[in-house]
């Protein structure tokens, strides 16, 4: 069985270096170079001789306390096409909902409901429906002012989608937020489609509620077993990437499930985890190099 271990690190702090290299070639046995994706950040190395989990076991012992990911996969289909992806702490570094409540001083009270429910604690969609009719009152103006001061891009998400999208793949934004802000973040990342929940107004405020049926856990998974379909894709195909206990259903789906800095619930159960690396992880991860990157 041949298999590609990758390890991947922050831009802004490599950790993939020589001597790091040199010890995981000299631990595995290796007879082949490894192949630099980015010089100090990612890098491949190729495998015949063991299974994955002592391969893993192996490379997690080489890199010990370094702040390296750590990807064991076949070789052989690699690059997906088809990416869904969750939205508030994954493709944006914050939670939307919270920072609308920042703007009628109630960020503390319902960061702590949006906690638990990503944690799997609580279940999703009644914690949406309480959290939301804190919110009522709220001029929908507001949104667009959340949106230019206080939502941010994760790094490395634009050249993600651009470059799965320069390659065929199909981009998809699927969030359990809301989509006043999933318009905006799919129109400035480039993904292909959004979905997300819809907040309810009257005369110019948030009334308190939101349009059901609520877009949670399990509308996420068909969201992804829907475009395998229309695709004529199979769940091999497909990376799946959130954060919270809403997006294990679609993470279990996909041939590749990953959390991204996730939850303790998430990042046990997903197929393979980003700790460290920001979103160009999942390129490294397919076997892009950064030369290789959409940078547009």
């Amino acid at each position: 069985m041949s298999l590609v271990a990758t390890l991947v690190s922050n831009p802004a702090r490599p950790a993939v270096n020589e001597a790091l290299l040199e010890a995981a070639t000299h631990a595995l046995n290796l007879s082949r170079e490894p192949v630099i994706l980015a010089d100090g950040i990612a890098a491949d190395l190729f495998v015949d001789n063991l299974d994955k989990k002592s391969l893993e076991t192996h490379l997690r012992r080489v890199t010990g306390d370094a702040k390296v990911d750590v990807f064991v996969q076949l070789q052989d289909g690699r690059r997906r096409k088809l990416l869904i992806a969750d939205m508030d702490s994954t493709m944006i570094r914050q939670e939307c909902i919270d920072e609308l409540a920042a703007e009628l001083g109630l960020k503390d009270r319902i960061s702590k409901i949006t906690e638990r429910a990503m944690r799997g604690e609580i279940a999703f969609e009644p914690a949406l429906r309480e959290r939301v009719s804190l919110l009522e009152g709220l001029p929908t103006s507001t949104i667009e002012t959340v949106l230019s001061t206080r939502i941010h891009l994760m790094p490395g998400g634009r050249t993600l989608v651009q470059t799965m999208k320069a390659n065929g793949a199909y981009c998809a934004l699927v969030s359990g937020g809301f989509t006043h802000f999933t318009k905006a973040i799919a129109n400035l990342v480039g993904f292909d489609e959004h979905r997300a929940n819809t907040l309810l107004e009257e005369n110019g405020r948030l009334s308190g509620k939101v349009a059901e049926p609520i877009l949670g856990r399990d509308a996420k998974r068909d969201r992804l077993a829907e475009l395998l379909s229309e695709k004529q894709l199979t769940p091999n195909d497909a990376i799946a990437v959130g954060d919270g206990a809403n997006d294990l259903a679609m993470i279990d789906l996909a041939g590749a499930g990953i959390a991204y800095r996730a939850k303790p619930a998430v990042a046990e159960a997903a197929d393979f985890r980003i700790d460290h690396g920001d979103l160009t992880a999942l390129l490294y991860f397919q076997g892009y190099s950064n030369r290789d990157f959409a940078l547009s």
